[in-house]
């Protein structure tokens, strides 16, 4: 069963990376792929799969007791790929109380005291939780390749890093649902634009999006290789079209549908004598 009406299969198949070596610039940023319908519909198919969306979430949180399951969605792409946009339109389908939510800026002195992962491990959701990464661990293979942040070698030791700690998670219980929000450097610059003739969009803007932009191939190689080396069967890669804004986020909502949906969470069982329970609440005196 897909998720929205208008796709023919399920998202997971449509968008899952292929693996072996990544070329981006093979990659659409500006299609539906599998998706036959328009922003009208894919908004409304969207709208249509939150009460779904909602029930299973609560269903994961409500059986955070029982069992150690959780989701960790992350999402990782270049400045104004809709990071926010999408925690806005998908996350925000769901009940907030069973979402923890970490955002990863530039690492502060004491984080880069330790090991790359000691940040990324006290963000990771408990059981129960989904749990999204705007940004992840993936930026110290990216931003710390493109910049020269760290030695060659150091580098290169994350990848391998990077598969055992998904691994570990995946052994306790976490499933990954893995994002490139995959944006081209014209769209992005449209969107700059936007946010400059906006006052109420100016907090947004950074002027060093501007100095990034004039890395875009030294991060699109960067990106490539972390897709081909990071992508695994117990933690595979999807890139998202994400210049349709409307399109990333039934993508990328769909995407949380059906691992849910395969995980299949129920509601825990209660632990009390639930007709004892009735007849003491019926028998009570009145309380004055």
């Amino acid at each position: 069963m897909s998720s929205a009406q208008g796709t023919s299969q399920p998202f997971t198949d449509l968008l899952r990376l292929k693996p072996g070596p990544v070329d981006l610039t093979a990659i659409e940023t500006n299609a539906a792929p599998g998706y036959d319908g328009d922003k009208k519909s894919g908004k409304a198919d969207l709208w249509a799969i939150g009460e779904e969306l909602f029930d299973l979430q609560q269903r994961l949180f409500a059986g955070k007791d029982d069992g150690q399951r959780s989701v960790l969605l992350v999402l990782q792409g270049m400045d104004t790929s809709g990071k926010g946009g999408t925690l806005k339109h998908t996350v925000g389908l769901v009940d907030p109380q069973g979402v923890k939510i970490t955002s990863f800026k530039a690492p502060t002195k004491e984080e880069l005291a330790h090991d790359f992962l000691w940040r990324i491990r006290k963000g990771v959701p408990g059981p129960g939780m989904l749990g999204v990464f705007d940004r992840s661990h993936y930026e110290d293979v990216l931003i710390v390749r493109v910049r020269e942040l760290a030695p060659h070698d150091e580098i290169e030791r994350r990848y391998a890093a990077i598969n055992d700690f998904e691994q570990e998670l995946v052994d306790s219980g976490v499933t990954l649902v893995k994002c490139m929000l995959h944006i081209s450097p014209d769209e992005q610059k449209a969107r700059l634009l936007d946010r400059l003739a906006d006052p109420t969009k100016h907090w947004k803007y950074n002027p060093g999006d501007v100095d990034e932009r004039e890395r875009w191939g030294q991060y699109r190689a960067a990106y490539e290789i972390a897709l081909e080396r990071n992508n695994t069967e117990h933690a595979p890669w999807h890139v998202i079209p994400a210049d349709k804004k409307w399109y990333r986020n039934l993508a990328i909502g769909s995407l949380l549908l059906e691992t849910l949906r395969r995980l299949d969470p129920q509601w825990p069982t209660a632990d009390f004598d639930v007709e004892a329970e009735k007849k003491r609440l019926t028998d009570e005196a009145p309380i004055s």
